[in-house]
């Protein structure tokens, strides 16, 4: 994926975040997702990648589904149920204990690509690449609402209290009424809104197409935040204790104190100067994050200086999760790789013997992924 031509010059962002408010973590914004739950993207609204469930020393595969296109889509776990969606344009719901298809919704005649299921309220929401956004009854598979965008969905939703916010290739964030899809605010950027929005203190912060980091109130859709980051933002942000931290397509991971609306720092690979596509991992006290040099990246959170690499044999697009003191992470190698966190020694791979490009998701002493040939890996 390219984004358009570039649109704003790179400021020093300290300069831009001065006006800022100072957010503070509010209550309810969990720092780790549920051990028996992977709700949405990245696990929970801050998007940090974090599971308090426990997986095995050693993980062995439980089963398989094989759906009929390519997964890009990261599963939700919610009530025992995965949810994950297909290029075929299948929203598909099966059982995570053993893997039976419980009910598939067919968004039509366009596919899910990136775009990762949200699970809030008894409803299931993705988008699709047509543009149309979609809220399915948890249970039964039954459309309830749609509303259409006017530019394909890579974007995940993240349910915040009555609504949902996503982004669209229209260059929009929305923000809809859960229960019937209402358009209750959009905030128009420059440029396509690939990254799922990070919400903290009741801001949704995210960067764009537009080189802008953005931050939006979630009650009515007011900016708060709009600082240029010098290069495109594919990926999606990672905030952790007040802190925000996301790679760009200039080749360099980002941090920024959202408390004292300052630049902690930049981190750049000295040798390999490529994009990041994958959405960081806080946890810690460390940021890992996968990158289009093959390599998987360990950075002091603190400091910004490296702890550690792993070097995969192909690009890492797929977004890192962890468990305890151990990383999951997915790479276009076709392996599964767990990583320990504090050296990042190779404890376990998988080989799936195709693309691993959606990101991993853990909840019930489980972790699902799929694969671009179409298959759906649940390891326990």
């Amino acid at each position: 994926m390219r984004c358009a031509t570039r649109l704003v010059p790179m400021i020093p962002l300290v300069l831009l975040l001065a006006s800022a408010p100072a957010p503070a973590q509010s209550a309810g914004e969990a720092a780790a997702a549920p051990a028996d739950a992977w709700p949405q993207f990245r696990g929970t609204p801050s998007l940090n990648g974090v599971s308090e469930a426990d997986l095995p020393a050693e993980l062995t595969l439980q089963w398989t589904y094989q759906a009929d296109d390519i997964i890009d889509s990261s599963a939700a776990i919610a009530d025992g149920t995965v949810y994950v969606g297909s290029y075929s344009g299948n929203l598909i719901a099966l059982d995570l204990e053993t893997g039976e298809e419980r009910w598939k919704y067919s968004t039509g005649d366009m596919g899910i690509g990136e775009s990762s299921p949200a699970v809030a309220g008894g409803l299931v929401f993705i988008g699709d690449l047509g543009g149309v956004f979609h809220a399915v009854d948890a249970a039964t598979g039954e459309a309830r609402w749609t509303f259409e965008t006017l530019g394909e969905i890579k974007s995940s939703p993240v349910v915040v209290g009555d609504r949902v916010l996503i982004g669209s290739y229209d260059g929009f964030l929305y923000a809809l009424d859960v229960a019937d899809g209402t358009l209750v605010w959009k905030y128009e950027t420059l440029n396509y809104v690939h990254a799922t929005p990070a919400v903290w203190d009741g801001v949704a912060y995210f960067g764009g197409c537009d080189e802008v980091f953005h931050g939006v109130r979630v009650s009515d859709g007011a900016e708060m935040v709009s600082l240029p980051a010098g290069a495109y933002t594919i990926s999606s942000p990672a905030i952790d204790d007040g802190q925000v931290f996301f790679g760009t397509y200039d080749n360099e991971v980002i941090g920024i104190d959202l408390a004292t609306q300052s630049l902690i720092w930049r981190y750049e690979h000295p040798r390999r100067h490529f994009p990041y596509y994958s959405s960081a991992l806080a946890t810690r006290g460390t940021i890992v994050v996968g990158g289009r040099d093959k390599m998987i990246h360990a950075i002091d959170q603190a400091t910004g200086e490296a702890r550690w690499t792993f070097t995969t044999r192909a690009r890492v697009d797929s977004s890192p999760a962890a468990s305890g003191d151990r990383v999951y992470a997915g790479s276009s190698d076709g392996r599964l790789y767990v990583l320990d966190l504090e050296s990042g020694e190779k404890l376990w791979e998988f080989d799936a013997a195709a693309p691993l490009v959606a990101s991993p998701a853990i909840a019930e002493g489980r972790l699902v992924i799929g694969s671009e040939d179409g298959v759906l890996y649940c390891f326990g």
